[in-house]
């Protein structure tokens, strides 16, 4: 699915969250931290709810909350990839080692819950009072957004291009959407660039994990 829609207004707040990559005791303080009530708010991954950190289930069991969305990321695709047949070393490469040390149960838990991730969007659109906001893992590869545009999925998903051409000072507007928030490429500190967020602050790499709530200005 290249993207899918929801109405905003039935949450009270709504966070993003950057990669999780497997850390998901250190959401869970976050979550806490921030007061955050499952009855009533939402939570937005940016993608690669797996690899590298100590507990991917945990992070895939996210999956089945009703408080949680996510989109697709690169992770889940090389996942999804291994489990399909393809070459698996790229998977275990980057990552997914995790899964060959599973045993018994929860190597059939892990494969449902993988399975689940073939039904995430890659693109997440939010409304809310006229104002749009949109998840990706990497990018929106287009100067204006519109909800069903054909873009390319695997620029979706893998291009550090603009977030390359930040860095350079040439930052541009994504036209059609209020913000943009992608994951992807970890950044010391959330990174703030013309109507764009980059989320991705290498919680597993021992940085601190980065939750936004939107702003509907």
């Amino acid at each position: 699915m290249l993207y899918h829609s929801v109405d905003a207004s039935q949450w009270r707040h709504i966070w993003v969250v950057g990669d999780l990559h497997g850390c998901r005791s250190q959401l869970d303080a976050e979550l806490q931290a921030k007061q955050f009530n499952p009855t009533c708010d939402l939570l937005v991954s940016v993608g690669d709810l797996i690899d590298r950190g100590p507990d991917s289930l945990g992070c895939l069991a996210l999956l089945e909350k009703p408080w949680f969305l996510a989109v697709q990321g690169n992770h889940e695709q090389m996942a999804l990839a291994a489990l399909a047949g393809g070459d698996a070393s790229v998977w275990r490469m980057n990552g997914g080692e995790w899964f060959w040390r599973l045993k018994g149960a929860q190597v059939i838990a892990a494969r449902h819950a993988l399975k689940r991730c073939r039904d995430l969007p890659l693109i997440l659109q939010l409304t809310r009072q006229g104002r749009t906001a949109v998840v990706a893992h990497a990018d929106y590869p287009a100067s204006h957004y519109q909800l069903g545009q054909p873009v390319n999925g695997h620029e979706v998903v893998w291009s550090r291009d603009r977030l390359m051409r930040h860095h350079r000072g040439q930052s541009e507007i994504i036209t059609g959407a209020s913000d943009f928030y992608f994951g992807h490429t970890p950044v010391e500190q959330p990174l703030h660039a013309a109507n764009q967020h980059y989320l991705d602050t290498g919680a597993v790499y021992g940085n601190r994990l980065t939750l936004l709530p939107l702003t509907w200005r």
